[in-house]
């Protein structure tokens, strides 16, 4: 099989942008039973707008059932079952085995299954014995090696392997983390992570605080729960709370193709839209590349760095030692960094109202006299200075907001579903 690009789809719009920006397939969850609880995920009312846009595309469509299920979810689950079923799932991503002869009876022997990075898969044994259960696809643990992904191939030439490459990793054995029940109440493991090792933290002082601590202790405040002490105990001189840096392999595509891995998945279905469509325009100029020998994917790697983003890493891939010094160390994830962002997203162009005049869907500010660009799936950007902006009247207006019927006006050869941005100084 051709080496697969899949995108992830919080929502419809994110769907959409996905496979027009150069995803083979997506995936997204449905509302119950997602391990991202807090992405907006789908409901039976998007079920025909899912059902146009996968026959529209020809593109695979993948469920994630990945969540740890109680007595109480897996009742949900099955009393949906009829209901999961007239969706045009290719395949279910799910992490507890539980939910094999449950999808087998109601869907049929043949259901495709996918095993969910949750399950840790990350040597050969445990491949084979997943295959023989009935999946036809793992998702290795992100802390599988290089080596260690050719060696599970190598036992395993008829099950496809699929490895995150781009987004956000976790500091704990893939996604199995307490650290935000216990100081959030809210459970990563029921798609509810609060992302807590990513806050920032100082060593608290205060006499409120000497009260509440015993004698000698120390606690930690995060700069937006002042009041909310954290108790830590020093233990050998040291402690520490870790942030990890994110994921990024755009420039080691080879190597994992040539270590046998069969799908390469961007993680974000809680990112933005634009999140979505630059990624995945990125990766799928860089895997188109891999055939031509151009290098002309590398303009669209640029936006890698532009958008939100951690300090990048190339994870676990390369083991323990440094890899690339433009993206860190590869054992090292952690980071003392915050996000990085050099551009905004502003919106969508959309309909033309007459030659020169479009329609727009904004989801932040535009200014007369601001330097914007306009991207597309094959159009790396457009730059435009000179646009004017109208309101629901046609009228110039200094300012267009979200939320209103407004028009962009300009010279530039656009088409509706561009990507309107803008530089930002934010960090």
């Amino acid at each position: 099989m051709s080496i697969e690009l899949l995108s992830p789809a919080g929502n419809l719009e994110k769907l959409r942008l996905a496979f027009a920006y150069g995803a083979d397939a997506a995936y997204l969850g449905l509302s119950d039973f997602s391990l991202r609880s807090n992405a907006k995920n789908f409901t039976a009312e998007d079920l025909e707008q899912v059902k146009q846009l996968k026959l529209d595309s020809g593109k695979r469509l993948y469920c994630t059932l990945n969540m740890l299920f109680d007595e109480a979810n897996l009742a949900s689950l099955k009393e949906q079952l009829p209901l999961i079923k007239t969706w045009p799932f290719d395949a279910f991503i799910i992490s507890d085995i539980g939910l094999v002869p449950l999808l087998q009876d109601a869907l049929g022997p043949s259901v495709e299954l996918h095993l969910s990075t949750q399950a840790s898969c990350t040597n050969s044994s445990s491949a084979s014995m997943y295959h023989k259960m009935g999946f036809s696809r793992v998702i290795l643990g992100r802390e599988t090696p290089l080596e260690d992904i050719r060696r599970i191939k190598d036992a395993n030439p008829d099950l496809q392997l699929e490895v995150f490459v781009h987004g956000a990793m976790c500091m704990a054995y893939s996604g199995r983390c307490l650290l935000s029940s216990h100081l959030a109440g809210r459970s990563a493991n029921r798609g509810d992570c609060s992302h807590t090792c990513r806050w920032n933290y100082q060593l608290a002082q205060s006499e409120e605080l000497a009260q509440v601590l015993a004698s000698g202790e120390l606690a930690l405040q995060e700069e937006q729960r002042t009041g909310v002490y954290y108790p830590i105990r020093e233990e050998d001189g040291y402690t520490t709370i870790l942030s990890s840096k994110d994921l990024c392999m755009i420039d080691h595509l080879q190597e994992l193709i040539d270590a046998g891995v069969d799908s390469l998945k961007i993680e974000g279905r809680m990112k933005s839209s634009y999140y979505v469509a630059v990624v995945s325009r990125a990766y799928r100029k860089a895997l188109d590349a891999i055939g031509t020998g151009s290098d002309s994917w590398k303009l669209f790697r640029q936006d890698l760095f532009d958008i939100s983003h951690r300090e990048y890493s190339t994870g676990f891939f390369f083991g323990h030692g440094p890899v690339d010094p433009t993206m860190g160390q590869g054992i090292d994830k952690s980071t003392e960094q915050g996000y990085l962002r050099n551009y905004l997203f502003c919106g969508f162009i959309g309909k033309q109202i007459e030659k020169g005049i479009w329609a727009m869907d904004l989801k932040n500010q535009l200014r007369q006299g601001m330097a914007i660009e306009y991207i597309g799936s094959d159009v790396y950007r457009i730059e435009d200075d000179a646009f004017c902006l109208l309101d629901e009247n046609f009228q110039p207006i200094s300012q267009a907001d979200h939320g209103k019927v407004q028009y962009l006006k300009t010279d530039k050869s656009l088409q509706t579903g561009y990507i309107i941005r803008r530089e930002t100084m934010v960090k």
